[in-house]
């Protein structure tokens, strides 16, 4: 039986997550607006067919439009916080996607008992599904996106590359039809030649794609790709064209009417990725000049009206050094990082996709899209940055704060404090948006809001995130889609500390060690610590440092290798976050864990088989990871079976 809660809205400073402080004009716009425009009516409800923070994203912009939401859940998300945020909530199914979240009849149930008169689908899930748009159609409930005509035509990889063609976009070389089978691919790929990219005809988000570089990564990556494709969307066709070696990945927003009215909304540079899945995005571009900007947009929107779109959406392309572009796909959805463009541009793409949907003509004109500043969006992942640059970490949030008091910081989010990071659904802790009247500036703010972002109980990617914003090749501006691979070829390993930085971080620890100290000889023992001066020794790393302190006030002076460091600070050692000032540099620190010992974790700076044969393959996140042997072995025992949930940690092959 479907259940249905309806509950009063709950405030936003209440949830935490979607609020946003600052003076930055289209922030303040978009998430501050208290006003509802009275010159149009959309819908008095919507159900938002999704979870996390899309669907908080979503539910926000329908606040303050005067309507009503409706959320649906799993079992296991019912005290989510894009549950408390709607108005009713629906249990659609236990936790596994397939039974909950995908579970079309529970969510048309849901429709039905609620009397939503349309719904968002967010992205992912059913967003691009067009049995669901259809179904919902059938039933007379408006689906917030194109029609199903797009989503089929832009939805299949292969037409869609037909369809580009025929409206004058720019395509890349490769085979039109699909492979059937590994040698078909074979040849395929020495007719193109190499490298080539193996791709899933129906797939997105980097899923079922594979780079090959000869015949048999060739035949490799056949297997791969038709797997992942089934596995992540229910169809193994791929398709085969050559690869761009060495691109950067630009996007443009469109935005199109039922009346024929399309615009371009500029670019967003989204070349920083791993596995083929973007890390950070910024817009706009440091790449793009105003004519190629401009035939970008134009071609985008022409490939949009070919298909008669009606919503927002994005087209994707892959841009050269010569800053020649080819057309890469079209996501006939609201994209995941959607929040810069709305920082340049002032304009809030869920409420024109709502007005959209409910036939309304676009409200802006092309010649009145702007580009206002910068922005820039870190996707903050439940991940262990050290393997493979993010494998999935899961656990329960024991402690979660936002950096929400910077100013011009936006964060996007579905989860607070006790929420659980599961192995059920993608790792995504939030989407971290900074904006400055400069790139510069943005940066700047971005690497504050890093260093005051406090996550604890699940292994998160803001040191990977921290480095990649403060390389000397990112703050250029020279980067592609290899950027991560050629800046850490041996995989991430932290931040790597300079000597000034040693000192500055033993100066700090040593300065923290003595307050804590001093404190706990107030509260423990009746004896006063008179001691003005200590003589400590510091390890860092395998070295033994002599450090000498004093303290003046507030202030520390600290001998470290023969230099003085002055480390000042408030010294609240109860609070995460530990702000101090070194040799007039601010520094943000972060108190990771405190023994009972009085050792403290701080951070700083965001820190026969035969040898290369497959052992086994993992899937996670519907993404396959090989697993390979790193010298000869034989399989002892294999502990695991096709199809298996395991775990970090779990044994899963032993070899002798």
């Amino acid at each position: 039986m479907t259940e249905v809660n309806s509950r009063k809205s709950i405030p936003l400073s209440q949830c935490g997550n979607m609020a946003s402080r600052g003076r930055c004009p289209s922030m303040k716009r978009l998430l501050f607006a208290s006003k509802v425009s009275k010159e149009y009516k959309t819908f008095d409800k919507i159900l938002v067919a999704n979870r996390g923070e899309i669907a908080c994203r979503v539910m926000k912009t329908c606040k303050k439009m005067g309507i009503q939401t409706v959320a649906v859940h799993s079992d296991v998300d019912s005290s989510a916080v894009h549950v408390k945020m709607a108005d009713e909530a629906v249990c659609v199914g236990p936790a596994p996607t397939s039974k909950s979240y995908l579970n079309m009849d529970a969510i048309m149930e849901a429709i039905r008992s609620t009397g939503a008169q349309a719904v968002h689908p967010g992205y992912g899930f059913l967003s691009e599904n067009k049995k669901f748009a259809k179904r919902l159609a059938a039933e007379g409930v408006t689906f917030i996106g194109p029609d199903t005509h797009a989503i089929h035509a832009m939805g299949d990889k292969i037409e869609s590359k037909l369809i580009a063609k025929a409206a004058k976009v720019n395509t890349i070389p490769g085979f039109d039809g699909v492979v059937k089978t590994a040698e078909d691919a074979v040849t395929i790929a020495q007719s193109i030649g190499y490298p080539v990219m193996i791709k899933a005809s129906a797939g997105g988000g980097g899923k079922g794609m594979r780079i090959a570089w000869n015949d048999e990564e060739t035949r490799d990556g056949f297997r791969f790709s038709s797997q992942e494709a089934a596995s992540s969307f229910g169809d193994d066709r791929l398709l085969i064209e050559k690869y761009i070696d060495n691109p950067r990945h630009i996007e443009i927003q469109v935005l199109a009417d039922k009346h024929g009215n399309a615009l371009w909304l500029n670019e967003r540079e989204c070349s920083i990725q791993r596995r083929n899945q973007k890390v950070v995005e910024e817009a706009p571009s440091t790449f793009l000049d105003p004519v190629t900007r401009k035939a970008m947009g134009e071609q985008a929107v022409q490939l949009a009206k070919a298909v008669k779109y009606s919503s927002a959406g994005t087209v994707e392309f892959l841009v050269d050094s010569s800053k020649n572009f080819y057309f890469l796909e079209m996501n006939t959805r609201l994209q995941v990082e959607h929040p810069i463009t709305e920082c340049i541009t002032g304009v809030d793409l869920v409420e024109q996709m709502i007005r959209v949907a409910k036939g309304y003509q676009l409200q802006h004109k092309q010649e009145e899209i702007p580009i206002n500043g910068w922005a820039i969006e870190s996707r903050v992942y439940a991940e262990d940055p050290y393997k493979s640059f993010g494998l999935p970490s899961i656990g329960r949030l024991s402690q979660y704060q936002e950096p929400l008091n910077l100013r011009n910081v936006r964060v996007d989010s579905g989860i607070q404090e006790g929420s659980d990071i599961s192995i059920y659904y993608d790792p995504m802790i939030s989407k971290l948006v900074t904006y400055g009247a400069t790139r510069a500036e943005a940066l700047a703010l971005m690497e504050d809001a890093l260093d005051n972002y406090v996550i604890r109980g699940v292994t998160h990617n803001i040191p990977l995130l921290r480095e990649i914003i403060t390389h000397p090749r990112f703050i250029s501006g020279d980067i592609s889609t290899s950027f991560l691979p050629e800046v850490y070829p041996d995989g991430f390993k932290g931040h790597q500390l300079d000597r000034g930085r040693c000192r500055e971080l033993l100066a700090s620890a040593a300065a923290l060690y003595v307050t804590s100290e001093l404190r706990a000889h107030r509260v423990l023992g009746p004896q006063r610590c008179d001691s003005s001066s200590w003589e400590l020794c510091v390890e860092l790393g395998k070295e033994l440092h002599n450090v000498s302190v004093t303290k003046l006030g507030n202030t520390f002076t600290v001998l470290v290798d023969e230099e003085k460091v002055e480390v000042s600070g408030d010294w609240n050692l109860a609070s995460p976050l530990l702000p101090l000032t070194i040799n007039n540099t601010q520094r943000m620190f972060q108190c990771l864990s405190r023994a009972a010992s009085g050792e403290m974790v701080l951070q700083f700076l965001g820190t026969s088989v035969a040898e290369g044969q497959e052992i086994c393959v993992i899937e996670a996140m519907k993404m396959q990871n090989s697993l390979t042997a790193v010298k000869p072995a034989k399989v002892k025992s294999v502990h695991c079976k096709p199809g298996e949930t395991v775990g970090e940690g779990d044994l899963l092959v032993e070899l002798e």
